[in-house]
């Protein structure tokens, strides 16, 4: 692996759309040296000005051409653009030596840039907002707990669920609100989801013909899968003993959810791209966010583990397996963040911004390698972040039993 590249103190935050929050004023707090690109500089300087940032930071017109004539080896580049954008701008920051931070899965076409940039000693952060980003941490979080009550090499089951979900706080008769482009709202229920469910891999082409109700603190809601929940449960470094009855990662919706976008469904089962782009838009304009409404977010990550109390080895020697742990002994855990948006900020924003300027802020510091890092991706570094997003003002409860 090359040596990393120092980081300049420079940062560039390309976009400043609906999940645009209070994390930029928080990047403004560790560094000077902050650039706004928009579509024009009056957007961004507009953008500025309602989150209190006029003179911290600088506005700027976007292209990728501005953008690379301003880069130089160090800086950072915070892509905020639609996913399919990420891949131009991560080869952008690969010929300049330039870090790059997005709160986005990883794309395939991301992936394939990784090598080059890590060679280059360069950090590509990515799935590092909300959802993907604060769920990876509650996730390794309860798994290195579960871990350390139940033992790695003890024979046991396991549920996990991840369910996140933007709704409107107030309750409309449409049972959401939009916290991001309705056409990317839409193409995500047109992806088939795979999950683990009763102990066996379940694929479903619609993912919202798997919706359920699912109760969080006595409230129901109503969750279905989305995108690939199977490739988590390595990530999470869930142990090889451990069977998985349950494992998924999903979106959250208002009970009745379901029933209120019934003839968006029909649409979305015969509808063509043309179609579900003209839908797109009408919802856009049927149901459009103001800045009078109000938003809620809602993320539960919750992990319960039953071991059998037999050892798939001899750990007498290593230790692995926890002490006491015999027939029928379980351990559960839990994560809740619930906030509601106000005056001045979304809670979509605040919950997407805050975690990537955290980890912006970690790549300025010089504390990630090179290479590609979702999140925080281990047990020890997402306990320092959740202690850093705590102390920053994201609320968020821990349950733990057992």
């Amino acid at each position: 692996m090359a040596d990393l590249v120092p980081a300049t103190g420079t940062v560039h935050w390309v976009g400043a759309g609906l999940s645009t929050g209070s994390g930029l004023a928080a990047l403004c707090e560790h560094t000077d040296a902050v650039r706004l690109w928009h579509r024009t500089a009056e957007r961004a300087a507009e953008t500025l000005d309602r989150l209190g940032l006029t003179g911290r930071a600088e506005p700027l017109a976007y292209t990728l051409g501005a953008l690379m004539d301003r880069l130089a080896p160090g800086d950072v580049v915070v892509s905020m653009l639609p996913a399919s954008e990420h891949a131009a701008l991560l080869a952008a920051c690969v010929t300049r030596r330039a870090h790059f931070a997005c709160s986005s899965y990883v794309s395939d076409a991301v992936l394939e840039q990784v090598p080059a940039a890590t060679g280059a000693g360069l950090v590509v952060l990515a799935e590092a907002g909300l959802d993907p980003g604060v769920d990876h941490l509650f996730a390794h979080s309860l798994v290195a707990r579960a871990r350390r009550a139940i033992g790695d090499h003890t024979a046991a089951s396991y549920r996990l669920t991840s369910y996140c979900g933007g709704v409107p706080a107030v309750p409309n008769d449409f049972r959401y609100r939009f916290s991001w482009a309705p056409l990317g709202v839409l193409n995500a229920l047109r992806s088939p989801a795979r999950y683990v469910e009763n102990g066996a891999e379940t694929v479903v082409g619609r993912p919202w013909e798997a919706t359920r109700e699912h109760l969080v603190h006595g409230e129901t809601f109503e969750v279905y899968p989305n995108r690939d929940s199977v490739p988590f449960i390595e990530q999470y470094g869930l142990p090889r003993a451990w069977k998985p009855l349950t494992f998924v990662r999903g979106t959250l919706r208002l009970d009745g959810w379901l029933r209120a976008w019934e003839t968006v469904f029909e649409q979305l089962r015969t509808g063509d791209d043309a179609a579900i782009a003209a839908l797109a838009r009408e919802l856009a304009a049927a149901y459009p966010t103001t800045d009078t409404d109000r938003d809620r977010v809602v993320l539960a990550v919750s992990l319960d583990v039953r071991a059998s109390g037999r050892g798939t080895g001899d750990t007498a020697d290593t230790g692995d397996r926890a002490e006491g742990v015999d027939n029928g002994t379980t351990w559960s855990g839990s994560y809740l963040l619930d906030l509601e948006g106000d005056e001045k900020e979304s809670a979509m924003a605040r919950c997407v911004s805050r975690p990537l300027a955290l980890g912006v802020r970690h790549i300025l510091d010089g504390s990630l390698a090179p290479g590609l890092s979702r999140a925080a991706e281990t047990a020890p570094r997402s306990e320092e972040w959740l202690r850093e997003l705590g102390d920053e003002g994201l609320v968020f409860t821990l349950r733990t039993e057992g």
